[in-house]
């Protein structure tokens, strides 16, 4: 496999560089060593990565991969005119081509919130991140109207990394009630979820997969061995069929993929990007 150094360079943040830019390298059996230079907000600051970028070229006899998301005219023409690097400018491929066919000049705003203090959409992602902490594993019933989605499923399934991803990427309120032995033993729904039938969301996953995830917890335990995982799942896939809940496998599925299924099925009112 080949190697190549990437640096994902902004005069913010950087998250949209690198997320970007690791969805492109994806497609590459590469091996990559990567370099993160976010708040390049002055021209000094851009001569000195491309210094340290221009160096690595030399010391590689390669020319590194270069990311960028630079709205700031006077940086970005520093990388253009001194940059010895393969650079891919992100805003430049987009928004430019983008100005020009709806006659709409961009705000050249830096990153997704350039002002926090002020943005509704940046305290409703906070919010909806403490709403989520708040309701982790069934901690509150309260308000449980307020939710965005609620997420069920057996203990370690994973609700709660869920949970916080669709809080912090879309700043969807998602709490998470975990089915436990007297649910199953009730055969039906706990009654704090009846009413938010439409909210639900069920997880569930290899009874094999569990039993080694709550073994790191608590090894050697009746709630980690393989016959209770087993019954677990049963019990909540069961329920999970008689009460109509859609619900997905997590064994093999990343937070990204199990996310993006639950928007797709749940279609929440409110959501943000």
């Amino acid at each position: 496999m080949a190697n190549r150094t990437v640096y994902f360079v902004s005069d913010g943040t950087g998250i949209t560089a690198e997320t970007f830019g690791n969805a492109i390298l994806a497609q590459f059996e590469l091996n990559v060593r990567r370099v993160r230079l976010p708040f390049l907000d002055s021209v000094d600051k851009a001569h000195q990565a491309v210094r340290q970028i221009n160096h690595a070229a030399e010391l590689e006899g390669k020319r590194p991969l270069v990311f960028l998301t630079v709205v700031n005219d006077e940086v970005l023409d520093v990388f253009r005119q001194h940059c010895r690097g393969m650079m891919l400018d992100m805003f430049g491929t987009f928004v430019e081509p983008l100005e020009a066919e709806l006659s709409l000049k961009s705000n050249h705003r830096v990153g997704r919130f350039s002002d926090a203090s002020k943005s509704k959409a940046y305290n409703d992602r906070i919010e909806a991140i403490n709403f989520s902490l708040a309701h982790d594993d069934g901690q509150s019933h309260r308000d449980l109207e307020g939710s965005d989605v609620i997420l069920v499923g057996v203990s370690r399934s994973g609700k709660t990394p869920t949970s916080l991803y669709l809080a912090m990427q879309y700043g969807l309120k998602a709490s998470n009630y975990p089915l436990i032995p007297e649910d199953f033993d009730r055969r039906k729904l706990p009654p704090a979820l009846v009413p938010h039938r439409k909210k639900l969301f069920g997880l569930t996953i290899a009874p094999e997969r569990l039993s080694e995830i709550r073994n790191e917890r608590r090894p050697d335990s009746r709630y980690a061995s393989l016959e209770n995982c087993r019954m677990e799942v049963s019990e909540a896939e069961n329920m999970m069929r008689r009460e109509g809940i859609r619900w997905l496998s997590t064994t093999t599925k990343s937070i990204e993929e199990i996310a993006t299924t639950i928007l797709q099925e749940v279609r929440p009112e409110r959501l943000e990007y």
